[in-house]
């Protein structure tokens, strides 16, 4: 359904990847900080007072009300945000109310989709939704593998899609923000009220540079709204419905601890190798992502920096129970959360003043002056492959499928020491290749790969090969370890693929790091 005549150039990678996509030109990619940004950053039009009501209450009686009055009309980019997880309503609720005004060919621009949202697909099928930028997790992610969406899907990381907002590139006609408390006025804040999902950094770009702004609340307070992150100043009506969502879903697929005692294993190592290596120290800082690996080596290191008497200055969350435990217990002075994966955090977000809300723009967006991301000791990420160059893959399984979003993982790449904790195979498929089905991050960024056979670190960080001599760690090569799976599972098949496109990944920098291409019936 995607133009076959799509022009193609190699990156610095050597990947093919669309000189153009929806109609815009694309910039492949150049290396690691190698594209310079030109231009200024993209603003929205000059709003007046005398516009909006002088008592500042702008709320209206439905989202259909809302969208009229924003205009909305065929071929838009309606925006969302995905705090809510699997347990969102509001912006399926949006595209619905779009498809009941007879209104085709939309844009949307989730920061990133989940199952819950599978019947965007009937929206696809009838021309309601054109396509979807925007990460992509499960059934929507298999649709556009299987080259049914019209336009070219674009995966950006959190960070990228601060960036590509900032910039210009992604122009939002409507952001409508679920918001689990609000006031008339719309300023809106996630910490509090029966749907409270913790942060709403994402959507927080969406406020600031989109066209027009909703908010949908079910949990409407007298003004003020304290806190708030969402600013009703930027805001253009406020939308009262019975329930933006389930914050229990916000608990949901990878966010879920390991009971494999091969992947604790690993989390184990992680754990063991940032105390001997010296990344725990005293004032040091990590991150660790949503896996379930990830997630169990907090709990390692845990117990390791109280047997040290260690505290870290900062932690990076997606929060869940384990760092609130660990701020609860001392063990660190603050949360950075950009979002929260369960209730705990939830809970301690809304309570804990030393638990703090982020935004991509603060942690992640490299078109700033500066970001969080680089200040972090270590970031411990899964992924679904990685090769031998240390290149990784999140987004695609080794079958070429796109289940999988971004998230910040290409951002907290920038991080002192990135380290991915993996099984060597999954269902019998090795992890570690020859070559990764879709590269997320470039290999040099990857400095360390973990699994339950041993402990890879790349030729590029001497400093680390040298910190871990005389040490008991399970150090091996990289190849030594795919040689001993392969030996056990076999080699892995190619990915079944066609030529044809489906989808792009960009880097942080908004160029081309590689293409999705169609799976072959």
């Amino acid at each position: 359904m995607i133009s076959t005549s799509l022009d193609f150039v190699e990156n610095s990678l050597g990947r093919r990847v669309p000189t153009l996509a929806n109609g815009k030109a694309q910039v492949p990619f150049r290396g690691v900080g190698a594209l310079e940004p030109v231009g200024r950053k993209h603003g929205p039009p000059i709003r007046s007072c005398k516009n909006y009501p002088a008592s500042g209450d702008k709320r209206v009686p439905d989202l259909k009300t809302a969208l009229e009055r924003c205009g909305l009309r065929d071929g838009m980019v309606i925006s969302s945000h995905h705090h809510l997880r699997n347990g969102d309503r509001v912006a399926l609720m949006a595209l619905q109310t779009a498809a009941e005004m007879g209104v085709k060919d939309l844009m949307w621009f989730p920061s990133a989709s989940f199952p819950c949202q599978s019947p965007v697909i009937d929206l696809m099928d009838n021309g309601v939704v054109h396509h979807i930028e925007g990460s992509m997790n499960g059934p929507l992610g298999a649709y556009c593998s299987e080259g049914h969406m019209r336009g070219l899907g674009v995966l950006r990381s959190h960070g990228g899609r601060w960036q590509a907002i900032q910039d210009g590139e992604v122009k939002i006609d409507i952001a409508v923000i679920a918001a689990p408390t609000a006031d008339a006025f719309g300023n809106a804040d996630g910490s509090h009220g029966p749907s409270a999902c913790g942060s709403l950094g994402f959507a927080l770009a969406d406020s600031i540079y989109a066209e027009h702004v909703i908010v949908v609340t079910d949990n409407l307070v007298p003004f003020p709204c304290v806190p708030w992150q969402i600013q009703g100043n930027n805001v253009d009506y406020v939308v009262e419905v019975d329930s933006i969502g389930d914050p229990s879903k916000i608990v949901s697929g990878t966010t879920q601890l390991t009971k494999s005692p091969d992947r604790l294993l690993t989390a184990e190592y992680v754990a063991r190798f940032m105390r001997d290596v010296g990344i725990m120290r005293d004032g040091f800082s990590f991150q660790a992502g949503a896996g379930g690996i990830a997630l169990a080596f907090v709990g390692f290191l845990k117990e390791m920096m109280r047997e040290a008497g260690v505290k870290a200055r900062f932690v990076r969350g997606g929060s869940s129970q384990y760092l609130v435990d660990l701020l609860k217990d001392g063990l660190t002075d603050y949360i950075l959360d950009g979002q929260t994966f369960d209730l705990a955090g939830v809970e301690s977000i809304g309570s804990d003043p030393r638990h703090v809300a982020t935004s991509p723009f603060t942690s992640y967006n490299f078109h700033g002056k500066g970001n969080f991301a680089g200040i972090v000791d270590a970031v411990v990420l899964g992924a679904t492959e990685v090769d031998l160059s240390f290149n990784a893959n999140v987004v695609t399984h080794s079958d070429g499928m796109l289940l999988h979003g971004i998230g910040g993982w290409q951002n907290c790449l920038a991080s002192g020491c990135t380290i991915l904790a993996l099984p060597s195979f999954r269902d019998r498929i090795p992890v570690i290749v020859d070559e990764v089905t879709t590269v997320t991050g470039p290999g040099e960024l990857v400095d360390v790969v973990v699994c339950e056979r041993g402990i890879a670190i790349n030729p590029r960080r001497q400093d680390l090969l040298d910190a871990v001599k005389g040490t008991d760690l399970p150090i091996r090569s990289i190849e030594d370890i795919r040689s001993e799976v392969e030996s056990l599972v076999g080699t892995p098949a190619k990915a079944r693929v066609t030529d044809e496109p489906v989808a792009i990944i960009k880097w942080v920098d908004g160029s081309v790091i590689d293409t999705v291409w169609k799976v072959a019936q």
